[in-house]
């Protein structure tokens, strides 16, 4: 049950701008971001750098950092964040087989070394307290050049924000995510 409800999406006429850069990002507004709109700064901060994470120029695939947000949302323990970062994943090009082995990327076929060392890192980076090693950085340098890592820990950066506030706020679940999670998640959420 939400803590607190959405605004309609018009609530706020200040932030039709803003609120319109995640329904072309994700193809509707999330709940999470209504709620926020009744502080409007923190929605224009929020879809500014959503906008900069999220961007299709990435030198990163945009299916690889959804992947990364889902593990995060794995390792802070929340579903609502787990759901969006699935679809997203599947949204940006990565097949519904793989999304539903990430649970197993350590050991499935389906992913190769670049992406297992990047998901590690998203473990690492997105526990408390934080467990990136000098170690597994080393091992993103072998795969990444700074530039793409500053990208990847900006993803479980951003995505610390966002799980702690959804599972704080407990936003309800979009009908778009819930109907993907339905028909298509086979992963324990």
């Amino acid at each position: 049950m939400a803590r607190l409800e959405p605004l309609a999406p018009d609530a706020i006429p200040e932030l039709q701008e803003h609120v319109q850069r995640f329904q072309k990002l994700l193809g509707y507004v999330p709940s999470t971001v209504l709620v926020m709109c009744r502080t409007p700064r923190f929605v224009k901060g929020l879809a500014q750098l959503a906008s900069s994470v999220w961007d299709p120029a990435s030198e990163v695939h945009p299916g690889l950092k959804r992947m990364v947000a889902f593990i995060c949302g794995r390792t802070h323990g929340s579903r609502y964040s787990m759901i969006h970062a699935a679809e997203s994943a599947h949204a940006a090009g990565i097949d519904i087989e793989k999304v539903n082995a990430l649970d197993d990327y350590r050991t499935s076929p389906l992913f190769d070394e670049r992406e297992r060392v990047t998901l590690d890192f998203a473990v690492a980076g997105a526990s408390q307290p934080n467990a990136v090693t000098d170690e597994l950085f080393a091992r993103m340098k072998q795969y990444w050049t700074e530039s793409q890592i500053v990208e990847i820990t900006m993803v479980i950066s951003i995505n610390g924000f966002l799980n702690r506030w959804n599972d704080t706020v407990s936003p309800p679940l979009e009908d778009e995510p819930r109907e993907f999670a339905e028909k298509q998640l086979t992963l324990k959420l």
